[in-house]
C-alpha cells in the first residue's frame, strides 16, 4: 500500500507505465594463457594486467516496450540523473513512469523531485531477482558480448 501511495493521486492506474531500471559494468579483462617451453624452463612472458570497463545504465517499459539506455565512464548519482532525463521525456504525454530500481547508494528517493511525471521505488535490498533488468545484463554477457 505504501509503494502505491508514492503515484500522485490524481494519476489513474491506467495511466501509470512501469519501468524497470538497473546498470551494470562490461568490461573486457585479461585471461591467463599458456605458451610452450622446454620443460623445467620458466619463461619470461609480458602481460598486461590492465582492463578497460564501462557501464550501462538501461531502464525497459513494460507497457509499451520502450527502452532508454546510455553508456558512462562511471555510476554514480550523476549519471543516475542523466537516466531519469532520458526516461521522463520518454514517458507518454499524460502518463506517469513508476521506474522501480534496487537500493544502491546513487538511486536516491530525491532524484525524482526534478520531474512532474516520474517516482521512484525500490525493491527490497538483496533482491535482484525482482527486478527483470538482471535478465538483460545475462542474456547480454552471454548472446552479445562475448
Amino acid at each position: 500500500m505504501e509503494t502505491i501511495l508514492k503515484i500522485p493521486g490524481h494519476v489513474a492506474l491506467k495511466n501509470v507505465e512501469i519501468w524497470f531500471q538497473d546498470e551494470a559494468r562490461f568490461g573486457q579483462y585479461n585471461t591467463t594463457f599458456r605458451i610452450l617451453a622446454e620443460k623445467g624452463a620458466r619463461p619470461r612472458v609480458v602481460q598486461h594486467q590492465n582492463f578497460g570497463y564501462a557501464y550501462l545504465f538501461g531502464a525497459v517499459c513494460v507497457n509499451n516496450g520502450k527502452i532508454e539506455a546510455m553508456i558512462t565512464p562511471f555510476s554514480n548519482m550523476e549519471y543516475m540523473h542523466e537516466h531519469l532525463k532520458l526516461i521522463s521525456p520518454s514517458t507518454q504525454p499524460g502518463k506517469h513512469a513508476v521506474v522501480i530500481m534496487d537500493q544502491t547508494s546513487w538511486h536516491q528517493q530525491h532524484l525524482d523531485n526534478e520531474f512532474e511525471n516520474l517516482t521512484i521505488i525500490h525493491i527490497p535490498p538483496y533482491s535482484p531477482e525482482l527486478n527483470p533488468i538482471e535478465q538483460v545484463w545475462c542474456w547480454l554477457r552471454k548472446k552479445e558480448l562475448v
